[in-house]
C-alpha cells in the first residue's frame, strides 16, 4: 500500500529518488506511465496488469479512447529502483507531467505518482477543499 507525501527534487539526468518505504512493493517489477491529471504513475507490475486490461477494454469504445489508450501504452516503460532508489524520467514523461526540478511523489494507495511540485500543490488545494465540502465523505469513515 502506498501512502503518504514526499518531496524530492529531479537529478541532472531526470532521475527522482522513490521513497524507500515504496520500494519493496517494486521488487517484482514496475512500469511508468502518464496518468490522469497530469501526473505520472509508478505501477507495481500485477497492478499495471490490472489497469491495462482496462485501459485496453476502454478502446473499444471509440477514436478517442483508442488514441488515450495508444498514447498511455506507447508512453509506458519498465523502471526498476537503482541502488539508491533512483528512477529514471525519461523526457517525454517529464513534458507530459509538466516536471522541474522540484517533484513530490505521493502515495495513491495501489500506485505511486510522480507530479510536478507546484502542480501537486493546486491539484492537492482541489482535493482537501473536495473532502471539505463533501457530505457523503462522513459516511465512509472520514
Amino acid at each position: 500500500m502506498f501512502l503518504g507525501e514526499f518531496q524530492h527534487s529531479l537529478d541532472a539526468k531526470g532521475r527522482v529518488i522513490l521513497p524507500s518505504r515504496f520500494r519493496d512493493e517494486l521488487d517484482g517489477g514496475a512500469v511508468m506511465a502518464k496518468a490522469l491529471d497530469g501526473c505520472l504513475a509508478v505501477y507495481p507490475a500485477g497492478e499495471f496488469e490490472k489497469v491495462a486490461e482496462r485501459v485496453r477494454d476502454m478502446a473499444q469504445r471509440g477514436a478517442t479512447e483508442r488514441q488515450a489508450a495508444r498514447s498511455f501504452f506507447a508512453g509506458a516503460l519498465e523502471v526498476a529502483p537503482d541502488k539508491q532508489g533512483r528512477v529514471a524520467v525519461p523526457a517525454h514523461l517529464r513534458d507530459f507531467a509538466g516536471l522541474t526540478r522540484d517533484v513530490v511523489v505521493v502515495g495513491n494507495l495501489l500506485h505511486i505518482e510522480i507530479w510536478d511540485a507546484e502542480r501537486w500543490r493546486d491539484a492537492d488545494r482541489v482535493g482537501a477543499a473536495a473532502i471539505s465540502a463533501a457530505d457523503e465523505l462522513p459516511a465512509l469513515g472520514m
